[in-house]
């Protein structure tokens, strides 16, 4: 591992960095944010009411108008506060440089709160956040295609063997297809997304036709007098009602591939009326015939169309999967160049969308775990048991972050915003509080993925701060090298470039060449990568460079945290060391530090150098990493106690 690559430290960000929009036609933008912003989201209907009713309680909860709307009443009202307040109205205006996500607003409060006795415990709530993501994104594609492939029973009854299977090869066929890009069937997602849309809120409005009365289920009055007549039931019910939320996360993550309008658009003028019409028309269906609950989103068509709506409902799913595996990419990219995850081969499926990337490794662990998950808990009602505890966990995460954000970055008035966090985090801490009680039933998978992916994030962080910290000790001042080694080293004729972490010493790879081989090239340069926390760096404020005489050099490469690192180019954009860089007059050293787990140093758990030590020599190679040319590159190897 060179010293440098993934292990550049994130500095800070500076004024003068440019961020990254979305720009364009806002209908089309609007359309794109519909085929894959709201598929989580808007696939909730499948499952959400069947399952506050005749989930996986202890108790059944009757299926009479009391129930039915205060069950309503607490969707609608969740709808309102969670999505439409906190994150659409209030969290999407806190982006980083037009970039959303917890990992992006973490790196937003992380330039205002450096320093500060709190600063540490709001990184760790927003790796956990981001922990539980890969939890929540295991359990997404399972229970939405299984959900939608279950219709076939409602059609035919006979078929109901077939359901694993068919799921199960859904799902395989949507990872395999990963490695191809999304980009041919990009374009199908927003207009399949809007005929669903359609297809429900149609189905949800004839139902409301036949029992207008539904509609008074908007009252928070039903929601309140279902607590006060149902306590401890109702308060156990919360668990299910979450489902109607969970992908809401997803609309403030995907803000930087459409932007903000867009994405509120969608909600407010299409997505929001279409989930409320078809969450009415159950209601109403159930009123009618509380028989309906064993699935009452399929039971809402008339028999000719059960069919159809079986092939819309699992198009959707399909959508709401893709859109969840492409966000493991991209926050596991953002990990990458954030410092939180080693390298991993990342390839770009698009020449004009950079945010289109696949990475193979991840690809295949949610593969296989999503294929485990279906074939362990057999039905989209078992999985849901397991469902919506990272969710909520990670939407109260995202309260503690906005208190940060709306104290420390836009000083609101204590008297607006107290009330308002307390609103935020009393329904965050109840829907998380309700769905604990899930643990023992499935709810310990996604707390166990999250607990997982949490060890390996902050033990890959802190392995390499110590790594650094034991480099740094052995460092030479440049300027007593300079002056020793251009008077004692033969100089050869090309440009060597030895990449480095550090942003003064002299790089290890350069003592390691100069000890082994005796020569100095005509130019050398030391170069360090730095990632910034902002998602997108412009192109004339890539680099910085400085003259430190007698044919050396030192760069620093910026890029964001969302762009892809592509060293010999960015090199080839610089004019002011002489010659132009060519690649067949250049060699790239690299530094490979081999960590020893000992307990001699202060540092880490024995067991976590180890597994630092591990994840190192599991990590992508630099050369890939920073798309150097490989008959370009020397590697000088080396042993370091931790």
């Amino acid at each position: 591992m060179n010293e440098a690559s993934a292990d550049a430290a994130v500095s800070g960000t500076r004024d003068t960095v440019a961020g990254h929009h979305a720009h364009g036609n806002v209908v089309k933008l609007t359309l794109g944010a519909i085929g894959i912003v709201f598929g989580d989201i808007g696939t909730s209907p499948l499952y959400a009411f069947r399952e506050t009713f005749a989930g996986h309680h202890d108790f059944r909860l009757p299926v009479d108008r009391l129930h039915v709307l205060g069950v309503l009443s607490l969707i609608f009202w969740s709808m309102m506060i969670v999505v439409t307040v906190k994150y659409v109205t209030i969290l999407m205006r806190a982006d980083n440089k037009g970039e959303g996500g917890s990992l992006a607003l973490l790196a937003l409060i992380s330039r205002k709160s450096e320093g500060a006795r709190w600063g540490r415990s709001i990184v760790l709530l927003g790796v956990f956040a981001c922990a539980l993501f890969y939890g929540d994104s295991m359990i997404t594609p399972a229970v939405s295609v299984l959900s939608a492939v279950e219709g076939l029973v409602v059609v035919q009854a006979g078929l109901q063997p077939f359901v694993l299977p068919i799921a199960v090869g859904i799902l395989l066929g949507l990872f395999m297809i990963q490695r191809h890009g999304t980009a041919a069937v990009g374009t199908f997602f927003g207009p399949v997304m809007m005929l669903y849309f359609l297809a429900i809120a149609v189905l949800g409005g004839l139902s409301i036709a036949s029992a207008p009365g539904i509609i008074a289920a908007l009252n928070p009055l039903y929601a309140l007098h279902f607590f006060t007549s149902e306590g401890w039931h109702a308060f156990v019910a919360l668990g299910s009602v979450v489902l109607a939320v969970t992908g809401a996360e997803a609309l403030y993550a995907d803000m930087g591939h459409f932007g903000r309008r867009p994405i509120k658009n969608g909600w407010l003028f299409i997505v929001l009326p279409a989930l409320m019409i078809n969450y009415l028309g159950q209601g109403a269906l159930l009123i009618r015939t509380p028989g309906a609950i064993e699935s009452p989103f399929f039971m809402l068509a008339p028999d000719w169309f059960r069919l159809p709506l079986v092939l819309i409902a699992t198009a959707a799913t399909v959508i709401a999967s893709q859109a969840v595996i492409s966000g493991a990419f991209s926050v596991t990219q953002q990990a990458i160049h954030l410092g939180f995850v080693p390298r991993l081969k990342i390839d770009h499926t698009s020449e004009s969308v950079a945010s289109q990337i696949y990475i193979p490794a991840i690809n295949y662990a949610l593969m296989v775990m999503v294929i485990a998950l279906v074939l362990a808990f057999r039905s989209s009602s078992n999985l849901t048991a397991a469902y919506g505890i990272a969710v909520t966990g990670a939407m109260f995460i995202d309260t503690c972050l906005l208190a940060v954000v709306l104290f420390t970055l836009w000083h609101w008035n204590k008297l607006l915003a107290w009330p308002l966090l307390a609103i935020f985090a009393i329904v965050d801490a109840g829907y998380f509080a309700a769905n604990l009680l899930k643990v023992p039933s499935g709810g310990w998978f996604p707390l166990l993925i999250g607990l997982i992916a949490f060890t390996f994030l902050t033990t890959w962080a802190k392995g390499r701060f110590l790594l650094r910290q034991q480099l740094k000790q052995g460092e030479i001042p440049i300027d007593l090298f300079i002056r020793s080694a251009t008077g004692s080293a033969s100089r050869v004729p090309g440009t060597a470039v030895f990449m480095t972490s550090q942003s003064d010493g002299v790089p290890h790879a350069l003592l390691h060449n100069l000890k082994h081989n005796k020569v100095l090239h005509e130019r050398s340069i030391f170069l360090k990568v730095s990632i910034e926390d902002v998602p997108f760096v412009d192109p004339e404020r890539r680099f910085e460079v400085e003259d430190l005489g007698n044919g050396f050099f030192r760069i620093t490469l910026h890029f964001g945290f969302m762009q892809e690192m592509n060293v010999p180019e960015a090199l080839a954009a610089i004019r002011c060391c002489g010659l132009p860089f060519r690649m067949m007059d250049t060699s790239f050293f690299l530094s490979r530090q081999t960590p020893l787990a000992t307990k001699d140093v202060r540092g880490m758990a024995l067991w976590r150098e180890k597994l630092f030590a591990w994840m190192m020599r599991n990590a992508e190679s630099p050369m890939e990493f920073f798309a150097l040319p490989a008959n370009r590159v020397v590697e000088m190897g080396s042993q370091i106690k931790i």
